[in-house]
């Protein structure tokens, strides 16, 4: 990944040298030009001019990792003793291809984010429905097994992709609807 940067020079008050009219230090939303891509020029303008010079790094993409990966990067970044290191080091980097390293790796360097597991509301088939508008969906409950409700709302009507291959919900007859935060 090339980095671009960007270069400003700005004062102790906390205004920054306009490149384009190149008459003096403004307020950041009144100006044209606040920053160029030649650090040697704002080194100039700096040194002539008074002030420091500002850097803008674009934010590197942050990379997606399971929650068990983060759970193991946290452990390792706020390890305190090397012995403390040992586990989630060795649970982010034995036995991987490179590169899930190297993208375990960009997670470190460069942040990451969790990956939500995906989940899932299970349709019953049309013909088992009451009323052609109002669609069942199987329900998960633990002490009758499993039944259907109309109540698309209902927690119990959430499966990971775990649970449909386990009860064996994940092809026909059964219709699946992914769930999306806004659902939740």
């Amino acid at each position: 990944m090339s980095e671009e940067k960007m270069y400003a020079v700005k004062n102790d008050e906390g205004k920054y040298w306009d490149f384009e009219d190149q008459d003096g230090f403004w307020e950041l939303n009144t100006m044209n030009l606040a920053a160029i891509a030649g650090e040697e020029v704002a080194e100039c303008v700096a040194r002539d001019r008074g002030g420091h010079v500002v850097t803008f790094v674009e934010e590197p993409k942050k990379v997606a990792v399971s929650p068990n990966e983060a759970q193991a990067i946290e452990s390792l970044l706020n390890a305190n003793t090397y012995v403390d290191v040992y586990d989630p080091f060795k649970y982010l980097f034995t036995s991987r291809y490179k590169k899930d390293i190297k993208r375990l790796i960009e997670a470190i360097k460069n942040g990451y984010t969790v990956e939500k597991e995906k989940k899932y509301r299970v349709l019953a088939p049309r013909s088992w429905w009451y009323a052609i508008d109002a669609p069942l969906y199987l329900l998960r409950d633990f002490t009758d097994g499993m039944r259907l409700t109309v109540k698309r709302d209902d927690p119990s009507t959430v499966f990971t992709k775990k649970q449909l291959n386990a009860f064996e919900l994940d092809g026909a007859p059964f219709t699946k609807e992914e769930v999306t935060d806004d659902d939740d």
